[in-house]
């Protein structure tokens, strides 16, 4: 009789199917059997693509000789550790009484290779092979997803998406680590004093060391600027009309019709540069209050809803782990799986923060189930609210269902199941399913409702705001028990009694300090928002979901990325507060790269790749036409790097790396150091490289006595830098400006009436430009 054959990811799901399934079966190594079906599993990966040596045993020496490695056939090995189970899957595979096979690997990109490869390996023929698409392992779920089966030629073009992803990984991997490590490798052991440093190089890995290279860099050369606020307090109960004190705050800003509109004396629109033009300015307005009297201008009051926010994707979920919880991404995806092993929430690996029109429309069964959880007291209460007044049953037409944002799998949400295991999980695991399922129930609940006011003071002829907003109806807010109660909402209380027209007293001006401040490091949490908004650090959640397109890496291997990098040495994090920075090893690999193969730490660039492998699998491009791009950027990039000089100018660089800290502050120097030390010159009389010139493309740039100039102007290159619009350029942005193409934003030139501005430089056409691009 013949039997159908259920392959899942591991063994614990397989163990599932059976039990779901009611399977009355034998045990057996490696599979269980009944009279009707047989299931088995994979351990993971049990099949990985073979290294150059396999190919050609003289490969497995590295030489520059043998590069760019771009097989024509692929070829692929079983992993020794797993051979046994993957012989157990082989045979029962070429089964003659197995006529069908259902593909229960994870539904995702990741599921599809694994299977795929084992496939590929065996070489099935002749069999009806069907995909099992799940979104949570649920008895409903798995019996709807074998039911709906379909045949697996359907996911083609995702295995074709998840191999050409591999071959990617390979490729650069491969050839660059080896192209580097042959170029640079003993200039970087000699600068850290290894023996021997290979130069992990990945298509990912090496954009995201970037980001996190590029933000400390940022911090590190960041100047803290002072600025002055002016602060009026009015007195609304001038006429004494009101028993109680009026007294409130205004904020000058220089808008129109201020005198100091567009001011050069201004470090923006509310704050001066300087304590005594600020303090000046308080005197002015002092003379002319008595000639004019202070008047409220403008009141505006407006009342604002806010809805709930969209429901957790993988990568906002371990955001708010890190934020919350102080746990890295790679333990938060470990709480998810395990949940979702559990039954208790759908399918971790997704990118969507929405439901489909489908689950929308019964999502009401979830809420029901919930009514059972005693994990939280409130919840039930919580769910019953819900229930009884069916805020649910307009869901469809709200921003949180949306079938086009959903590629695979929707939002991380509860099931309404599993719950008699709840008692059993561990606190994390208890807190992270909380987390998810007061984000679930706080969409079904109404907005919260605030009350605000803008009122404008006219004083001097200048203007004063001042804002204020209270919560009234606290809606979601409820659920999430984020809202606090705000000391100052006694103030909306008389603000609202004010008129306008109504004449005021200045009670006091005061000069308030402040300074700029540097970004934040990334943590573990932000960075995988960052990597999923292409390199950008969008802090606004509704922003983020609105502008989100292509990211770096996939949900799947975010937090694998991280985890790698750390364990080479290139980045490290503060367990207490997940607060990632670059190690001195990280930033010398950074510059290798940056100065020979740059693009690789382009986030845009490398979202570009991904966006790519999604096009390949919404069938809009051919494979090999991606494999044609792939197989160009790799042979172009190996010319580049072979035709270029060693890089002798990296040693000014690396120099500087090993000078900083952690926390990027300069090394203390011992006083002896310091006398024989000379900040122009190396120890053997040369003057320390600064980067490589971008006109003649051989010398280095060294600074003299009149500024910076490159070392082969005796052979006619006439690359020199001095002091630019009134300001000297630190050697810092110099050599930001040789590695990078650009500067930081620098402030202090003057124009030619003398108007200070800030600026960066830029090197364009090999002449050096002012830019004033997000400056």
């Amino acid at each position: 009789m013949s039997k159908a054959l259920f392959i899942t990811e591991k063994p614990s799901v397989a163990m599932e199917y059976v039990k779901l399934l009611n399977v009355k079966g034998t045990k057996r190594d490696g599979y269980i059997e009944s009279d009707k079906a047989v299931f088995s599993w994979c351990v993971g990966h049990m099949v990985t693509m073979s290294y150059p040596e396999a190919y050609d045993p003289n490969l497995k020496r590295w030489s520059l000789d043998t590069l760019p490695f771009l097989p024509k056939e692929y070829k692929y090995e079983i992993i020794p550790a797993v051979s046994k189970q993957f012989n157990v899957v082989s045979g029962l595979l070429k089964r003659e009484d197995i006529n069908t096979i259902y593909v229960c690997t994870d539904s995702g990109r990741e599921g599809e290779y694994i299977y795929r490869l084992v496939d590929q390996m065996v070489g099935v023929q002749g069999k009806e092979k069907k995909r099992v698409w799940i979104d949570s392992q649920t008895e409903e779920e798995i019996r709807r997803g074998i039911k709906e089966a379909k045949d697996i030629s359907e996911y083609d073009s995702l295995a074709d998406s998840a191999y050409l992803r591999a071959k990617e990984d390979y490729l650069l991997g491969i050839n660059f680590s080896r192209l580097l490590t042959l170029k640079y490798g003993k200039t970087v052991a000699n600068a850290t004093g290894d023996k021997l440093v290979v130069i992990a190089v990945g298509r990912v890995m090496s954009c995201v060391l970037g980001m996190i290279v590029d933000r400390e860099r940022e911090i590190r050369s960041f100047v803290k600027t002072p600025f002055y606020k002016i602060l009026g307090s009015f007195d609304g109960n001038s006429s004494g009309e009101y028993e109680e004190e009026m007294v409130y705050e205004g904020e000058w800003k220089s808008v129109e019709g201020s005198k100091y509109k567009d001011s050069p004396l201004l470090y923006n629109e509310g704050g001066f540069k300087k304590r005594e033009d600020a303090e000046k300015f308080i005197e002015e307005i002092g003379e002319k209050i008595f000639e004019q009297e202070p008047v409220i201008e403008n009141i505006k009051k407006t009342v604002e809803s806010k809805n709930a926010p969209l429901l957790f994707n993988l990568a906002e979920l371990q955001n708010e782990c890190s934020k919350k919880f102080k746990i890295s991404p790679e333990e938060t995806l470990n709480k998810i799986q395990s949940l979702y092993e559990k039954k208790l929430l759908t399918y971790p690996r997704t990118d969507a923060r929405v439901l489909s029109k489908a689950v929308a429309k019964e999502i009401d069964k979830n809420i029901r189930k919930l009514l059972k959880y005693d994990g939280d007291k409130e919840i039930k209460g919580i769910a019953e609210n819900i229930l009884n007044n069916k805020w649910y049953s307009n869901l469809e037409k709200t921003k949180y269902v949306n079938d086009s944002k959903i590629t695979d799998h929707y939002a991380i949400i509860p099931t309404g199941e599993g719950l008699q295991s709840y008692n059993g999980l561990t606190d994390l695991e208890k807190k992270v399913y909380n987390l998810v399922l007061r984000r679930f129930l706080a969409i079904f609940y109404p907005p919260a409702k605030y009350n605000k006011i803008a009122i404008t003071t006219q004083a001097g002829g200048e203007r004063f705001f001042t804002t204020d907003k209270v919560c009234v109806e606290e809606g979601y807010l409820n659920v999430l028990k984020e809202y606090k109660k705000n000391k100052e909402e006694k103030n909306l209380k008389f603000l609202s009694k004010l008129k306008k027209g109504q004449i005021v007293d200045v009670v006091d001006m005061e000069v308030k300090e402040g300074e700029t401040s540097p970004p934040k490091r990334y943590t573990s949490g932000s960075i995988i928002i960052a990597m999923e908004n292409a390199g950008k650090l969008i802090e606004d959640e509704e922003l983020r979901e609105q502008i989100k397109g292509a990211g770096i890496g996939t949900s799947a291997t975010r937090a694998e990325i991280l985890k790698k990098l750390e364990k080479i040495g290139y980045i490290m994090s503060d367990k207490k507060t997940q607060v990632i920075s670059p190690t001195q090893k990280g930033e010398m690999i950074y510059e290798v790269i940056i100065n020979s193969i740059p693009t690789l730490l382009n986030p845009t660039l490398t979202a570009s790749w991904e966006k790519g492998l999604k096009m390949v699998y919404g069938k809009e491009i051919e494979p090999d036409l991606f494999m044609k791009k792939l197989e160009d950027y790799t042979k172009l990039n190996v010319k580049k790097v072979m035709d270029r000089m060693n890089m002798g100018d990296m040693h000014g660089f690396f120099e500087e790396v090993k000078g900083k800290n952690s926390n990027g502050v300069k090394a203390k120097s011992s006083s002896k150091s310091k006398k024989n030390s000379n900040t122009d010159k190396s120890e053997n009389g040369a003057r320390e490289s600064l980067g490589l010139c971008p006109i003649c493309k051989t010398g280095d740039i060294v600074k003299n006595s009149k500024g910076y100039g490159c070392n082969n102007w005796q052979s006619g290159c006439k690359f020199f830098v001095s002091e630019i619009c009134g300001k000297k350029i630190p050697v810092e942005q110099i050599k930001n400006l040789m590695s990078h193409g650009k500067t930081d934003i620098i402030t202090g030139f003057k124009s030619k009436k003398g108007n200070e501005f800030n600026a960066r430089l830029i090197i364009k056409g090999g002449k050096i430009e002012l830019s004033f691009e997000n400056s």
